[in-house]
């Protein structure tokens, strides 16, 4: 459970020798971990919730869509949310820019600007 933790957390053994005053100062203000997992739990079941009653939505005339584009929309914000309090906010967004996940990243930001526009 230890080595799952450094791994989430962004924690090697090569930069535990380098710890210095910013990362100190970082580590103690940062969520415990038992905390981060029962808020990536909240929103991750936040998320599921919201994606399924969008889609139930799409079923329902006239304002069925507009009703889908803005839940579906709070469930993939939702879901972004919750991975970033496993490995946090900066990890999460190197890792979305990084060059193999790049496309679908900026697919992701397309396909959820055309979903709330509908």
């Amino acid at each position: 459970m230890d080595k799952l933790k450094k791994v989430l957390s962004g924690q090697d053994d090569e930069n535990a020798d380098r710890a210095g005053i910013v990362e100190r100062a970082n580590e103690a203000s940062t969520l415990a971990w038992g905390t981060r997992m029962k808020c990536f739990l909240i929103f991750f079941f936040l998320s599921l919730f919201c994606s399924i009653v969008g889609t139930c939505f799409l079923w329902v005339p006239h304002v069925g869509l507009a009703l889908f584009a803005v839940f579906y929309s709070v469930g993939n914000i939702c879901s972004l949310a919750s991975t970033m309090f496993l490995i946090g906010p900066c990890r999460q967004l190197k890792t979305m820019c990084a060059k193999e996940r790049a496309f679908a990243t900026v697919m992701m930001l397309v396909r959820a600007n055309r979903t709330s526009r509908v």
